[in-house]
């Protein structure tokens, strides 16, 4: 299968090509950028010598359409949703790895602040949250946040067994700098970040509605989270710890029964006797998610971690293509993670 990625430079972006070029379905034909038109891919990043021989191309959907099967979008939000309609009415298998297509336009246009792409555009995509989403024969995907896929993951196992409250959900998630782009701003300041802890966007991060619309299609009467986001000084890496009241008399032994019944086939969901720790998933598309009940308190602590470049974004992007065209789930995704 012939693939492009619009995009390329981001994180997103390059973290996609070194997953691609070692895929077995997959043949990346073509690759799109802004900047750097024209350069090989290879100049502008050596580590990708050897790896790949493509050259920067200036965004060009006909020819995309032409001499490709799918197109991954690795933009920053803003961007992707100006040029979907190319695809969509050509009805052109697309995955995008921005906020651009998660939400209803309205709701998208108050967290974002930009302008929305086109409703009828946006009812063609589908929110692909790998482990729990049908997306065979889906041609136009939504790829999840990655704060968004660590929560959700947490959480739906147990609003499905219906035994938590839902006035009680606290969120409180970290993530490593390149979860706020390439682009650096004041706030991604080595000087700022190093040896530093910031919370940041306190009840205004984007992901929120994309969390609370996703937990709602399982737990109806579920109707806002507490959710909190921070800056911790590592590279890569979103450490989401949860805060929650039982509605139910259970062990930690079930517990924990509860959440290996719901991933005992999925097999990027490592579901821990232990707390997990942020080295065990970095550089893999694995989420491992670990849990401790304080009977003193009655609350449940639940920490979910995962690698955001990868099953954050271009890691679950290619499960997802994966599950749309029928390949084994874990093709071009099993590579062991960088720290054990």
């Amino acid at each position: 299968m012939k693939v492009s990625v619009v995009g390329v430079t981001g994180y997103s972006g390059l973290e996609l090509v070194k997953i691609l070029e070692s895929h077995p379905n997959a043949d990346l034909v073509s690759v799109y950028a802004t900047k750097e038109v024209g350069q090989e891919l290879s100049y502008i990043y050596p580590h990708l010598d050897e790896v790949t021989a493509l050259k920067v191309e200036a965004f060009d959907a006909e020819k995309i359409m032409s001499e490709a099967d799918l197109v991954f979008f690795a933009t920053p939000s803003g961007i992707a949703k100006d040029y979907a309609h190319y695809f969509v009415e050509a009805d052109f298998p697309f995955i995008d790895l921005s906020g651009d297509h998660r939400l209803p336009a309205e709701t998208y246009q108050k967290w974002y602040q930009k302008t929305p792409a086109k409703t009828e555009v946006l009812e063609q995509f589908t929110y692909g949250l790998s482990e729990f989403t049908a997306l065979k024969c889906k041609h136009h995907i939504a790829n999840p946040g990655c704060y968004a896929t660590a929560t959700e993951l947490a959480l739906i196992p147990l609003l499905k067994a219906q035994v938590i409250d839902l006035e009680s959900i606290i969120v409180d998630a970290k993530s490593g700098l390149s979860g706020a782009g390439k682009n650096p701003t004041s706030a991604s300041h080595f000087v700022h970040v190093h040896d530093n802890y910031v919370t940041y966007k306190l009840n205004q991060h984007q992901h929120i509605p994309e969390i609370v619309q996703t937990l709602q299609s399982y737990e109806p009467n579920l109707s806002h989270i507490q959710f909190s986001t921070s800056l911790i000084p590592v590279a890569r890496g979103i450490v989401a710890t949860l805060y929650l009241k039982l509605t139910a008399d259970l062990t930690e032994n079930e517990l924990l029964e509860i959440y290996q019944k719901a991933y005992e086939n999925k097999p990027f969901v490592r579901v821990k006797s232990h707390l997990p720790h942020l080295h065990h998933v970095i550089g893999s598309n694995y989420t491992d998610i670990g849990l401790s009940y304080n009977p003193l308190t009655q609350v449940l602590t639940v920490v979910a971690v995962l690698d955001n470049l990868v099953k954050g974004a271009a890691g679950q992007a290619v499960q997802n293509m994966n599950l749309m065209f029928g390949f084994a789930e874990t093709a071009g995704l099993l590579a062991a993670p960088a720290f054990i």
